[in-house]
C-alpha cells in the first residue's frame, strides 16, 4: 500500500493480510522494525484512542516521532494542509498521520512522496478503526461471510460506519442500520430496522457514538434517556442477545446513551479490546505503508 485513505481502496484480499500481519504481531510471531523511519501525527480534531494508538504502535516499531501541534503550528499563521505535509515530507518525514475535519481532506496529498494514514476525516472514513474492528470480529467468529450485524446510532455524520458498512459488505456480511430518521444517511444502501425487531437475531450490535460537534444548531437529537430507550442498548435488549452476540463501540462511549453504563464491561462487550487490537493493526498499517524491518 502507498496510503491508506478509504476502506473502499483495499482489496479484500488487502484487508485479510493486515488482519493477519497484526494477529502475528500480537501473539509474538513477528517483531516488526521501523528503526530509522520518522513519522508526524497531524490530529486537527481531538483523539484519544485513535492518536495514542498510533504513538503506541509507533513506539513499538522503534520509529521517531516529530512531534506536531496544531496550536502551536504555523497552521495558526494560515499555512495550508498541503504545505504543512510538504514541510514534513521535504524535512525528511517518512509518513504522516492524518485527522481532519474536512472529508476527503487527503485528496491533494496522495502524491507528494509519502505515505498518508487517514485517522479519520470528517464525515467520510476512519479505515484504521474499521480494520481494527474487522480484526475483533474475525477473532470471535473466524469468518465474516453471512454474519448479521446491525449498526446503530449516528449513521450519517459517522465515518466509522460508513468505512465498515462498505467494508463488511465486501467481505460477505449482512448489515443493516438502526437510526432517528434526522441521522439516515441515503448514500448507503442498507436497510432501516427496528432495534427491538432485531436484537435477538443479530451477531453483532455496533454502537456508534452521537456526532453533536457533526450537527447544526437545533437538530441536536433526543435528550439522553430518550435516546438510551428509542436507540440505545439497554439492559432489557442486551439480555435478549444471542448467546454468542458480542457488542462493539468505537468509543469514546457516552454511558447512558448508547449503551447502559452497567453494559460496557460487560461479559459479551468488546469495546477495550477492540482498542487493544487496534495498537497491532495499525503496527500493520505502518509496516505495509512504509516497509518491512527497515534500518
Amino acid at each position: 500500500m502507498q496510503n491508506l485513505v478509504s476502506m473502499e481502496d483495499l482489496s479484500v484480499n488487502e484487508i485479510e493480510h493486515l488482519i493477519e500481519t497484526a494477529s502475528k504481531y500480537k501473539n509474538n510471531e513477528e517483531t516488526p522494525s521501523l528503526k530509522g523511519k520518522y513519522i508526524s501525527n497531524l490530529f486537527f480534531e481531538n483523539s484519544t484512542r485513535t492518536k495514542c494508538s498510533f504513538e503506541m504502535a509507533q513506539h513499538r516499531l522503534d520509529m521517531k516521532q516529530i512531534s506536531f501541534e496544531t496550536s502551536t503550528s504555523s497552521v495558526q499563521k494560515g499555512e495550508s494542509l498541503y504545505d504543512t505535509c510538504r514541510t514534513l515530507q521535504t524535512i525528511g518525514c517518512d509518513a504522516l498521520v492524518i485527522r481532519h475535519n474536512e472529508t476527503n481532506y487527503y485528496e491533494d496529498l496522495l502524491d507528494i512522496g509519502i505515505p498518508i494514514i487517514n485517522a479519520g476525516d470528517g464525515s467520510g472514513q476512519h479505515p484504521t478503526q474499521s480494520l481494527l474492528d474487522l480484526m475483533t470480529i474475525y477473532e470471535e467468529f473466524g469468518r465474516f461471510k453471512d454474519l448479521n450485524i446491525v449498526i446503530c446510532g449516528d449513521i450519517k455524520n459517522s465515518r466509522v460506519a460508513r468505512s465498515n458498512y462498505h467494508s463488511l459488505t465486501a467481505l460477505g456480511a449482512h448489515v443493516s442500520f438502526v437510526a432517528p430518521e434526522i441521522w439516515q444517511d441515503e448514500t448507503m444502501d442498507g436497510t432501516y430496522q427496528n432495534l427491538d425487531d432485531v436484537i435477538d437475531k443479530v451477531d453483532i450490535v455496533m454502537l456508534l457514538r452521537v456526532q453533536h460537534e457533526r450537527h447544526s444548531a437545533g437538530h441536536q437529537g433526543f435528550e439522553k434517556e430518550e435516546y438510551h430507550q428509542r436507540y440505545g442498548l439497554t439492559e432489557a435488549r442486551y439480555n435478549r442477545l444471542q448467546d454468542h452476540a458480542i457488542v462493539m463501540h468505537p468509543a469514546p462511549v457516552n454511558r447512558g446513551v448508547e449503551i447502559a453504563d452497567s453494559l460496557v464491561e460487560a461479559p459479551k462487550s468488546r469495546i477495550f479490546k477492540q482498542m487493544e487490537n487496534g495498537v497491532y493493526l495499525r503496527m500493520a498499517v505502518l509496516t505495509e505503508t512504509i516497509g518491512k524491518g527497515a534500518e
